[in-house]
C-alpha cells in the first residue's frame, strides 16, 4: 500500500510510516534528486527537499519507497550506566504494581532502540521499554530536571542531555554525555543505535 505523503511548507513533505527508521534509511539509499535531508520520527519521516525539486515527482516516488528491513547488530550498541536513585522510582513501581528492584531489573534487562530524537539536542526516543513499565507523564511537569536524568513516560525511555523542564518520571541517572558540540556525531545515541541500562552503585 502506497505511503500516505503531505506537503509540508514550500520545502518539505510528511510521510506517515509505521517503519520510519526504516523508511528513512530507505529514501536515504535511494538518493532522490533534490532530497537534503530525512528526518524520522515516531511514526511519520520528515523529507526535506531543495528549492529545485519537482515536488509531485518527489512526493509520488516516495509513496512508493519500502521501508529497508534493519539487520540485527547492524547498529552499535551503547552501554549506558545508571545509578537507579531516581524521584519517581517508588511512583513508578506503584503505578506498575511491582517492587522497586523490579522496575530496576526491568528497566536495565531490555534491549532498546533510538526511533528517533526531538525535544532537546541528544534526547533520544528509546523503544522497546518493557509493557510493565509503561506509565503516563507527571500530571505537573517539572520545572527542572538534571542533565543525566533516566527517565519513562508512556512507551518510551530516555536520558535528558541537559538540565530542562520535563514531565517524564525518572527512574535513576547517569555521567554519560548525550550531546557534545565537538564530537562527531555531536549526539551519543542517533537515531538506529541499540542502548541497553547498566546498573550501578553510586
Amino acid at each position: 500500500m502506497p505511503a500516505a505523503v503531505r506537503r509540508c511548507g514550500d520545502r518539505a513533505l510528511l510521510v506517515d510510516v509505521d517503519d520510519a527508521p526504516g523508511y528513512a534509511a530507505a529514501v536515504g539509499a535511494l538518493g532522490l534528486p533534490g532530497v537534503v535531508e530525512v528526518v524520522p520520527g515516531a511514526v511519520a519521516v520528515l523529507v526535506r527537499h531543495d528549492a529545485a525539486a519537482d515536488h509531485r515527482a518527489l512526493a509520488a516516488a516516495l509513496a512508493d519507497v519500502a521501508p529497508l528491513p534493519r539487520a540485527a547488530g547492524a547498529a552499535g550498541l551503547v552501554e549506558i550506566p545508571v545509578v537507579y536513585d531516581g524521584d519517581d522510582l517508588d511512583d513508578v513501581a506503584a503505578v506498575a504494581g511491582l517492587g522497586r528492584d523490579d522496575v530496576v531489573r526491568l528497566h536495565s534487562a531490555a534491549e532498546y532502540e533510538v526511533a528517533f530524537c526531538g525535544f532537546a539536542p541528544g534526547f533520544a526516543y528509546l523503544r522497546g521499554l518493557d509493557p510493565r513499565l509503561v506509565v503516563p507523564r507527571l500530571a505537573t511537569p517539572r520545572t527542572r530536571v538534571p542533565a543525566g536524568a533516566v527517565a519513562v513516560a508512556d512507551v518510551w525511555s530516555a536520558v535528558y542531555p541537559r538540565e530542562s523542564p520535563g514531565g517524564w518520571r525518572l527512574l535513576g541517572r547517569t555521567d554519560a554525555v548525550l550531546w557534545d558540540s565537538a564530537r562527531t556525531p555531536p549526539a551519543l545515541l542517533p537515531p538506529g543505535t541499540r542502548v541497553r541500562f547498566v546498573e550501578v552503585a553510586p
